[in-house]
C-alpha cells in the first residue's frame, strides 16, 4: 500500500467492500447454484459464471445493459459484452460458453442422431433458433442412413427476410459429402407465415 493510502486508512490494508463480501456463505451465488440452480436468478447464475470479488456487481451491470433480458445478452456480440465495465474478453468468452453449453442439451450432436421425421429435425434446432432476432437459414446435413452429420448456418438476414442463392444452400452438403439435407429457418416475429 502506498503512503497516501496508509494515511487515509491507517495501517490496515484497504479492501473494497463488495456485495459478495457482505453476504453470508448461504446467500452467495456459487453456494445457491450448488444448492438449487433452478431457484437462482439470472444475476446469480451470471455472477457464478463471472466469478471474482465483483461478480455480483458485474452481473447486475450486464443485466442492466441488456434490459434485464438474458436473451439479449445471449444474442449480443462480444464487443457489446466487453463494453460493460469490468467485463473482459475472457469473462465474455465464459458467458458465451455457458450459453453454448446450455444449448447443447437441446442439440444432441454428440451422439448418433437419426432424423426420421420433420419433428426430429425441428427438435434439433427449435430452442436455439427461437432465440434469434434475425431470419436464419440453416441446413441439417445427413448421411445415407439419415444420421446427423452437422447443422450449418448458411445465411442470416434481416428481421423479416433472408434472400439467398440456391447454390449456397447445397454448398455445405457438397463440401461434407452429405447424402441429404433439410433446410430450416426461423420466424423472429413468431408469426408462422410471412405476410
Amino acid at each position: 500500500m502506498n503512503p497516501t493510502m496508509q494515511s487515509l486508512f491507517g495501517s490496515q490494508e484497504y479492501k473494497p467492500n463488495t456485495k459478495l463480501q457482505q453476504m453470508s456463505l448461504r446467500e452467495q451465488p456459487a453456494y445457491r447454484v450448488v444448492s438449487n440452480p433452478a431457484s437462482c436468478t439470472s444475476v446469480e447464475l451470471l455472477a457464478t459464471v463471472i466469478g471474482g470479488a465483483m461478480q455480483i456487481e458485474m452481473a447486475e451491470n450486464l443485466m442492466a445493459r441488456f434490459q434485464g433480458d438474458i436473451r439479449y445478452l445471449y444474442r449480443a456480440p462480444m464487443e457489446e459484452i466487453t463494453a460493460v465495465r469490468g467485463i473482459g474478453q475472457q469473462t465474455a468468452a465464459r458467458i458465451k460458453a455457458a450459453f453454448a453449453l446450455s444449448l447443447k442439451m437441446y442439440t444432441p450432436v454428440e451422439v448418433q442422431v437419426s432424423i426420421n421425421s420433420p419433428a426430429d429435425a425441428a427438435e434439433l434446432v427449435r430452442y436455439e433458433m427461437s432465440l434469434l432476432e434475425q431470419e436464419y437459414l440453416k441446413v441439417i446435413l445427413l448421411n445415407v442412413r439419415n444420421h446427423l452429420i452437422d447443422i450449418v448456418e448458411v445465411y442470416h438476414g434481416s428481421m423479416n427476410s433472408a434472400q439467398i442463392r440456391i447454390g449456397e444452400v447445397f454448398k455445405p452438403a457438397i463440401q461434407r459429402m452429405a447424402s441429404g439435407i433439410i433446410a430450416v429457418h426461423n420466424h423472429p416475429s413468431s408469426a408462422p407465415r410471412s405476410m
